[in-house]
C-alpha cells in the first residue's frame, strides 16, 4: 500500500469507523485527543535527520511538502486566501503576546518566516484551507518558538480583538494534542467568535496550529474554518510531514 493510498483509507476511516479502522492500519488516536483523530504509532526509533546532515536543498524542501494527494479527496490545491482570512485574522488587540499570535496566523507562520518551502490546499466541500511550510530556522531557534507557542493557551485564553468592519473578535487558545512524532512539537486550538448584530448565529473561525521539529528540520501548518477545524487533516499532515521528511533525508541529494 502506498503512503497516498494509505492516508486516503485512514481519512475514510476516520469518517466511518475511527478507532476500529485506525488500529487496522497501524495507527491510534492520542488519549488526550478528541475521538477519531489519527496519529502515528509510537516506535522509539524517530525518523530525524541523520548526523552531520546538511540544510536541505530548494528541491529536498518543495519534495517534503505534503499534497492534495497525500489527504485525498475532497483536497485540493487552493485557489487563493480563503475569504475568511482577512475577515477574521487581520485583527488587533492590546495585549502583546495576543498580538504576536494573530499576526503569525494572518501570516501562516506559526514558526515565524520566512519559509523555505510553502504549499495550501484547500476543501471546497467545507471551506477549510491549510497551509504547510517548511522553515530554514536553526533547530535552536525552533526549539524557543515552540517553547513560546506552548506559553500561549496560558497567556492568551481567552481575549477580545477589532477585526474588519469593526468586528469583535471573542479568542481563545487552548493546547492541541498532536501525534507524538518528531523531536519537538506544539500544537494550538484557536477559535474566534464573532456575535451576529441581528440576534442570529455567531460566526465561528476554528483554526488548528501545529509545529514541529524533526532532527534538523521543521514544518508547521494552519488548518481550518467556519465552524470548525478538519482536525483528522491536522493529524494526517503531522505525521505524513515527520515522514516524508525521513524519507528526503535518506535519498541521495542528487535524485531529490
Amino acid at each position: 500500500m502506498t503512503r497516498r493510498t494509505l492516508l486516503a483509507s485512514t481519512l475514510a476511516v476516520v469518517a466511518l469507523t475511527a478507532v476500529a479502522g485506525c488500529a487496522t492500519l497501524g495507527l491510534e488516536h492520542p488519549p488526550t485527543a478528541a475521538p477519531a483523530t489519527p496519529t502515528v504509532e509510537r516506535t522509539s526509533a524517530r525518523p530525524t535527520a541523520p548526523a552531520g546532515s546538511s540544510t536541505l536543498t530548494d528541491a529536498q524542501a518543495q519534495a517534503a511538502l505534503i499534497t492534495e494527494t497525500d489527504l485525498g479527496a475532497p483536497w485540493t490545491r487552493t485557489r487563493g486566501a480563503a475569504t475568511w482570512r482577512d475577515g477574521m485574522l487581520k485583527a488587533t488587540t492590546s495585549t502583546a503576546e495576543c498580538q504576536r499570535l494573530l499576526d503569525d496566523l494572518y501570516a501562516d507562520e506559526p514558526l515565524g518566516g520566512p519559509a523555505r518551502a510553502v504549499t495550501a490546499l484547500d476543501d471546497p466541500d467545507t471551506g477549510a484551507q491549510l497551509r504547510y511550510q517548511l522553515t530554514g530556522h536553526r533547530p535552536a531557534d525552533v526549539d524557543r518558538r515552540l517553547a513560546w507557542l506552548k506559553t500561549v493557551p496560558g497567556k492568551c485564553a481567552r481575549f477580545t480583538a477589532k477585526a474588519t468592519g469593526d468586528a469583535v473578535l471573542d479568542v481563545r487558545v487552548s493546547e492541541l494534542p498532536l501525534p507524538e512524532v518528531g523531536d519537538a512539537r506544539q500544537g494550538l486550538r484557536v477559535t474566534a467568535t464573532v456575535s451576529a448584530k441581528n440576534g442570529g448565529d455567531p460566526t465561528v473561525l476554528t483554526l488548528d496550529v501545529a509545529a514541529v521539529r524533526t532532527g534538523e528540520d521543521a514544518f508547521a501548518l494552519v488548518d481550518g474554518g467556519l465552524n470548525d477545524a478538519p482536525n483528522a487533516a491536522t493529524q494526517a499532515a503531522v505525521q505524513l510531514g515527520v515522514r516524508r521528511l525521513a524519507d528526503v533525508r535518506k535519498q541521495p541529494r542528487a535524485q531529490v
